[in-house]
């Protein structure tokens, strides 16, 4: 397996629609999904195959000078659980302080509001995040906002 920069915006379109179409009990909600899709031909977009099968990918957007988040991340369900999402970040870490930027965040659901989510937050936690802030209505009361940070 390998973590490559994909620059092409249209390459970029096909694997995240290829990925979050496969997930949709995580991205379940269309208008989002194609959200996702569209906006991460601007994004740094960083994907992970094993020859020329895709296995996942990750989004960096800019957020401020010194930050940029991670926007959405996917991994095909047959390689969940093994290192492929870690891989993942790992690169986007690398990738994010080479261009300059000294933190990273991203957003998800609340500890203790849904298991599937406690997974997800556990993983960013295991990946040296550390949680920031909870922006209890950033989304609405059944969905409070979770920003974890790590310093690049």
């Amino acid at each position: 397996m390998m973590v490559v920069v994909i620059k092409d915006s249209d390459e970029k379109r096909v694997i995240a629609r290829t990925v979050l179409e496969e997930l949709t009990e995580w991205f379940e909600v269309e208008e989002s999904r194609e959200g996702y899709i569209h906006d991460c031909a601007d994004w740094t977009f960083l994907a992970a195959k094993d020859d020329d099968r895709i296995m996942g990918f990750l989004c960096l957007k800019e957020t401020g000078k010194a930050t940029v988040e991670l926007a959405v991340m996917g991994v095909m369900k047959e390689y969940h659980r093994n290192g492929v999402g870690r891989k993942l970040v790992e690169k986007a870490k690398e990738v994010a302080k080479a261009d300059g930027y000294e933190f990273m965040q991203v957003k998800t659901v609340q500890m203790g509001m849904y298991e599937d989510y406690d997974r997800t937050n556990l993983f960013y936690m295991s990946c040296g995040f550390k949680e920031f802030e909870v922006f209890p209505l950033y989304w609405d009361e059944a969905n409070p906002c979770q920003i974890y940070v790590v310093s690049l």
